[in-house]
């Protein structure tokens, strides 16, 4: 799966399943342009979900690649769960409209329409 997201730094992300790498895991590298920015750690399940880990590299913290990568989650899919949310990140995921589930996890869920 490649999606662009139009903003000023073009983003891609490029899915690697984990059925095609032998993971436990589905792992999505964040690319701008030809630059690998981070990565992501989760697993898909249809609609739903779970993310592990959201690594922007050090050198790209801070240009909103977390942000926009969030926001492309949230287009795609009806459940997003932040796991065992590092308290480090709580702020980041409460900003992006996730709510405590009272387990460590943040979760954000599609509003029905």
């Amino acid at each position: 799966m490649i999606r662009e997201i139009d903003r000023p730094e073009k983003l891609t992300f490029r899915l690697i399943a984990r059925d095609q790498q032998h993971s436990d895991f589905d792992w999505m590298s964040i690319d701008c342009g030809t630059t690998r920015v981070g990565k992501v750690r989760g697993f898909l399940d249809d609609k739903n979900l779970t993310v592990y880990s959201i690594n922007i590299f050090p050198e790209f913290e801070g240009c909103g690649y977390a942000r926009k990568t969030i926001e492309m989650f949230k287009s795609n899919f009806d459940t997003i769960i932040a796991d065992r949310a590092r308290h480090t990140a709580i702020g980041f995921w409460e900003k992006m409209g996730f709510a405590a589930d009272n387990n460590g996890n943040y979760v954000w869920k599609r509003r029905q329409q």
